[in-house]
């Protein structure tokens, strides 16, 4: 039998039995998460509740975004519940909320609260009100990297949030600082909002990449990949500039958005039908396979006023996948590439090309970087590594209860 500093230490959850004696009970999570209609990311809520948790995660039946509609892909689900819950202002980003979740913060009487939105939203705001209300620890998530500030009321939205959050968790250490610069005085921990699991992103054999990658063999020929949205940040333009000035270079575009016109408009400019096809958005459970046919993947993001790149997850999928990857210096991205890829200074059309002809030209390479990619996932991006960091947080707020 644990005795009461061990339970204390362990959850900081105390109980006794009509006798006295102690037992401890696991502690109870809520999550509000319009992030994990994604099956894949899924994964993570299973990793946290195997490791003693008793997690419900509120989802939206779907979330809106320039890329169309996400709807909810149930792919990972087992030992935790995964309740949906509706939304309002469904798409936009500062202004949905749950009208419903209150109903849930009654049912579930959770101990901490697991606000998986942005401090400036009015669904934390929401979320966090109806959580210290019953008595609930809280912890909102972050990626904003850039030092914004909001008109009313999103300045005074944010303002009560950083004031009565018990914790924060930023998913690089530049929102870290934007939240400190804010502010905010409270625990603040570095976490990625998800990784991968190295078992699903996984490298194929041999004989299975080959086929995978009808290119493969003795060539100069390479197949590069971008997966994501298609919108002016993410610089899929300056691909395609780079791809006309690299003969050997074959492009598949897999994603949504509004810029889908203009880059349908490059391609015909540039006579690059024959080694361009733009695909649409693929779920996410297909991901694996889907990057298993890439010979490298490119994230060509490009910084704005309002947005720079805050992590890349497409880069730590496709690394695992022993995909070597190309990234531009906007934001995260060479935190998240070491020096286990490829880093070219943003909107440089001709640098990204250089590099594309070195990959064509380089099979020693293309294996080296694939080796130090995977590698360098296992080290910092599982889901495992995120699931254990992220239940430390919860278990610290605990404790302090």
């Amino acid at each position: 039998m644990l005795n009461q500093p061990a339970c204390e230490r362990a959850f900081g959850l105390t109980f006794l039995t009509w006798d006295n004696s102690v037992y401890t009970r696991p502690m109870r999570v809520l999550m509000l998460s319009k992030a994990c209609v994604v099956g894949a990311y899924q994964r993570k809520l299973e990793l946290i509740a195997a490791l003693g948790v008793d997690l419900t995660v509120a989802v939206p039946p779907e979330w809106r975004d320039e890329r169309g509609v996400l709807t909810l892909e149930r792919a990972h689900t087992q030992g935790y519940g995964l309740v949906v819950t509706p939304i309002w202002f469904n798409g936009n980003f500062h202004l949905h909320v749950y009208p419903r979740f209150g109903e849930l913060v009654v049912r579930l009487k959770p101990d901490l609260v697991h606000i998986d939105e942005e401090p400036y939203n009015l669904a934390t705001w929401h979320a966090l009100r109806l959580a210290a209300r019953h008595g609930a620890r809280t912890v909102f998530f972050s990626w904003q990297n850039l030092l914004r500030r909001y008109p009313p009321p999103f300045n005074w939205i944010e303002r009560d949030v950083l004031a009565r959050a018990d914790a924060g968790i930023a998913g690089n250490q530049a929102a870290a600082e934007v939240w400190r610069a804010k502010g905010y005085r409270g625990p603040l921990y570095v976490i990625p909002q998800f990784g991968v699991d190295p078992e699903i992103f996984a490298s194929p054999p041999a004989p299975a990449a080959a086929a995978a990658r009808p290119n493969a063999g003795v060539r100069r020929e390479v197949t590069v990949g971008y997966a994501g949205r298609l919108v002016p940040e993410k610089g899929v333009d300056l691909l395609l500039l780079a791809a006309a000035q690299t003969p050997g270079v074959r492009v598949r575009i897999v994603g949504a958005g509004p810029e889908r016109g203009l880059l349908e408009n490059m391609i015909r400019h540039f006579g690059l039908q024959g080694r361009v096809t733009l695909e649409g958005m693929a779920p996410s459970t297909q991901m694996p396979a889907l990057l298993a046919q890439f010979d490298a993947l490119v994230l060509p993001s490009r910084t704005r006023p309002n947005w720079k790149e805050q992590f890349g997850r497409v880069l730590i999928e496709a690394m695992a996948c022993g995909v070597p990857v190309v990234g531009s210096d906007s934001g995260e991205l060479p935190n998240v590439i070491g020096d286990a890829g490829l880093v070219f200074p943003e909107d440089d059309a001709e640098a990204l090309a250089a590099h594309l002809r070195a990959l064509r030209d380089d099979p020693v390479l293309r294996a080296r970087l694939a080796e130090q990619g995977r590698a360098r996932v296992l080290a910092h991006f599982t889901q495992q590594k995120i699931a254990e960091q992220t239940v430390a947080v919860y278990r610290s707020l605990a404790a302090g209860k």
